[in-house]
């Protein structure tokens, strides 16, 4: 008999969370029961799941009592407090904030990447920062065949990946300055309507922001620390999906056609790279898609052995909901 499982979903009214709902909800997970937790002024909304009702709880210690997996997304904070507190009670918590990502005792894990990562994890699995887990889903079958050596990122980021109120807030400034109404801003440090903004996060040394070293450490852990990176975050006026622009320097040479043949090939991968008018993805094609899509392949002709490409992602799916599922799904296989 298969093994039946009591899922939590934390933060289940947000963004993330309401993705995370919506996967499980159509998975085959061996799902027995769900809890459904958030903040306290959250607590006592219904969700409907699977035909039933179902009433959210408060996110508190106690709740995990009884569950076998939880996926958490409410945040760094929410997640240092409660992520020890399940564990206590038996619970393997899937974490989807910065809390554990860099943690020498915590795998950070994307499946298709590097699944075995999950044999020592310690009772919480940590998912990678959104942009993050899109260029490493890219880069490693491209690793596989040709060594990356060196990698220039520049992220072109929605307002989803703040949150709610970020998305709301791109909204009601656009309706503002379409009425040529004053705009202020709330949760960017400027106008982030027909505007684009070149921090994410805190500044931290040498002039970078917090995303922008995530991106990188990160991806040292996932794929390999040899990898050089460096990256340049920008928010811009779209509700959901990620893009990112990437010159990528191989240690081997290449072909085109390899490069397009090993990114198909790949898990979570799919080349749309036609070399004409509206011949690739954009931001708003790639919302509510599993994929990593990927456009506008051509060799550099600056430095050998380099490509420039442009890659789209649902930053709520393959960034953050999809992938936390995903691990549930490897952790459920291998026990």
């Amino acid at each position: 008999m298969i093994k039946q499982y009591t899922f939590a979903v934390v933060g289940a009214l947000g963004n993330v969370g309401t993705e995370m709902r919506s996967i499980l909800e159509t998975s085959d997970l061996p799902i027995e029961n769900l809890v459904l937790l958030d903040i306290a002024q959250n607590a006592g909304t219904k969700v409907k799941w699977r035909g039933e009702e179902y009433t959210v709880a408060e996110s508190n210690a106690d709740a995990f009592s009884g569950v076998d997996i939880a996926i958490m997304s409410a945040g760094e904070g929410a997640s240092l407090e409660l992520s020890p507190e399940a564990v206590k009670r038996g619970c393997v918590v899937i974490d989807n904030s910065t809390a554990f990502r860099m943690s020498q005792e915590h795998p950070l894990v994307i499946p298709e990447v590097n699944a075995e990562a999950l044999e020592n994890h310690c009772g919480i699995i940590a998912n990678p920062n959104c942009s993050t887990a899109q260029l490493v889903i890219i880069l490693k079958p491209l690793h596989d065949l040709f060594n990356v050596k060196r990698v220039v990122i520049s992220t072109y980021q929605s307002t989803s990946g703040a949150g709610k109120a970020p998305m709301d807030e791109l909204i009601e400034q656009t309706k503002l300055s379409l009425n040529n109404k004053k705009i202020i801003s709330k949760n960017f440090t400027k106008q982030i309507a027909f505007n684009a903004i070149p921090h994410i996060d805190v500044f931290v040394e040498e002039g970078y922001t917090k995303e922008e070293i995530k991106m990188v450490n990160e991806t040292k852990k996932i794929l390999d620390s040899k990898i050089e990176l460096t990256a340049t975050c920008v928010r811009i006026p779209v509700l959901i999906s990620h893009a990112e622009s990437l010159n990528i320097e191989f240690e081997k040479p290449f072909t085109l056609e390899k490069i397009a043949e090993a990114l198909n090939s790949a898990d979570g991968c799919k080349v749309i790279d036609d070399r004409k008018d509206g011949g690739y993805i954009t931001p708003v094609e790639a919302e509510g898609k599993n994929e990593t899509f990927i456009s506008r392949i051509r060799k550099d002709n600056t430095i050998k052995n380099s490509i420039n490409l442009w890659c789209v992602s649902d930053n709520l799916l393959r960034g953050a909901a999809l992938n936390s599922v995903e691990i549930a799904e490897a952790y459920i296989k291998n026990n």
